[in-house]
């Protein structure tokens, strides 16, 4: 397997971290933790404009998988996955505006329902929703919701295959940006604070923690560019993204010492965005279990 991208998707991905690095995407993001949405919907409606939400549609999980690292590693709020992977291919068209949806038994509550223009239980319109529920990742907000007569998972039915797929292959991706992005900075960080004396970065246990972390992530970055062309199951791309990027969690603050699970730093969001993306549409339980099936099947 080669994954090289081509000139359009190089342009794709160009045009989008340039969208990305010139907004203060960690503003919008404390904004929306605390129930401020605009500059989430201004960021939303741009990411919209450059084609973001006709992705799963009108391209290949290739660019998917491009467009969620990218959202990932710049802590990017909003029902992403939901409107841009899941909801195209289950509907079958392209989401107009903020959508979102709740998929038991692997996503049991609507992330940000409260301000999405649709919500579905699977594929089937909500009619209700209900209490708002505390996630560890502060600006991802859950709710209840009511509805769904049992197609694509709303009373235990199996979900679209594809579409969950899809899902998982971009939650993959961004578990694997937001790897990258904390590793980065805390690549930035061990060169600047010092201790002894001496830079921390300078300490060999530093380095090797460090460069543990990167070789994790170098080794699930083919998972995910296998699975966007077809070629590996998604669950092994979410099992080693989500093993890789919470590898860079821990190490990361580890790193930073105690400022590092501070809300007031910014390296909290991505720690809590990790940790919430991990056990997101499926568990790595769940997801060793069915390259296991599969195993046991071939």
């Amino acid at each position: 397997m080669r994954f090289v991208l081509d000139e359009d998707q190089r342009d794709f991905a160009g045009a989008l971290e340039s969208l990305l690095a010139g907004a203060d995407t960690v503003a919008a993001a404390r904004a929306w933790a605390e129930g401020e949405t605009a500059p989430g919907l201004a960021l939303w409606k741009r990411l919209a404009d450059l084609g973001v939400l006709s992705l799963a549609t009108d391209a290949t999980p290739v660019e998917v998988a491009l467009a969620f690292e990218a959202l990932g590693r710049h802590v990017v709020p909003g029902p992403w996955i939901e409107s841009a992977a899941y909801l195209p291919v289950a509907l079958g068209r392209e989401v107009e505006g903020v959508a979102t949806v709740a998929l038991p038994p692997h996503v049991p509550h609507a992330l940000d329902a409260d301000v999405a223009d649709e919500v579905y239980v699977g594929s089937t319109p909500v009619t209700g929703v209900g209490e708002r529920l505390t996630s560890v990742d502060r600006t991802r907000r859950l709710f209840r919701v009511e509805g769904g007569d049992g197609v694509d998972g709303g009373g235990g039915a199996e979900p679209s295959r594809e579409a969950f797929d899809l899902a998982v292959l971009a939650c993959a991706a961004e578990l694997l940006g937001a790897g990258e992005r904390v590793l980065a900075d805390s690549v930035t960080y061990v060169k600047q604070r010092k201790q002894f004396g001496r830079e921390i970065g300078s300490y060999q246990a530093v380095k090797h923690a460090l460069a543990d972390v990167r070789i994790a992530l170098d080794f699930a970055r083919p998972l995910v560019h296998g699975a966007a062309l077809g070629e590996v199951d998604a669950s092994a791309a979410k099992v080693a993204c989500g093993d890789a990027a919470y590898l860079a969690a821990r190490t990361g603050l580890q790193v930073h010492g105690a400022i590092g699970y501070t809300q007031e730093f910014d390296l909290s969001l991505w720690l809590g965005r990790i940790r919430a993306l991990v056990t997101a549409w499926g568990t790595p339980d769940f997801h060793r279990g069915r390259l296991l099936q599969q195993l046991g099947a071939s």
